[in-house]
């Protein structure tokens, strides 16, 4: 079911002419799947990377490799790397990436439920990002993910 963070955030991107693009790890996709519910999304949301593996956040999100190696996979700068490097790589106006740990297991020393969140605006080259830690299993740490993800974004479009 779509939600009204989802609508709103398409019709800010509307108002302002203005596209998005997205790098999701640890949401595996449910940002852009959340997005794509809305009919006429295509109009402002251009795709995205599902960067699931540590090297396609390189390769697919543009994160330079020092980025990881110096803060790793799941990490703000990681995030905001991502959320630059896809704007970047669709040239879309706004990037949103996420990065975390869903579980069941804690991921080289990173609990479950850590998540980063990133939203980069290329016009001005502010890059916005929040650590969550969120409690809950798997599913309920990814729609949580995804849902502050556009929150996170709508606010930056405001």
């Amino acid at each position: 079911m779509t939600s009204a963070i989802t609508r709103e955030v398409l019709a800010r991107l509307a108002i302002r002419g203005e596209t998005l693009a997205t790098a999701e790890s640890l949401t595996g996709g449910l940002i852009g799947s959340l997005i794509t519910e809305v009919p006429g999304a295509s109009a402002h949301y251009l795709g995205g990377a599902i960067t699931y593996a540590t090297r396609l956040k390189a390769t697919l999100a543009g994160v330079p490799e020092a980025v990881l190696g110096e803060h790793g996979p799941v990490a703000g700068d990681t995030a905001r790397a991502m959320a630059r490097g896809i704007a970047a790589g669709c040239d879309a106006d706004w990037g949103l990436a996420v990065t975390g740990v869903a579980g069941p297991e804690s991921q080289n020393g990173h609990p479950v439920g850590e998540v980063h969140i990133a939203v980069a605006c290329r016009a001005t080259g502010q890059v916005t990002t929040r650590r969550l830690d969120l409690v809950g299993d798997r599913t309920t740490i990814r729609s949580r993910t995804a849902h502050a993800a556009l929150q996170l974004l709508a606010d930056a479009l405001s």
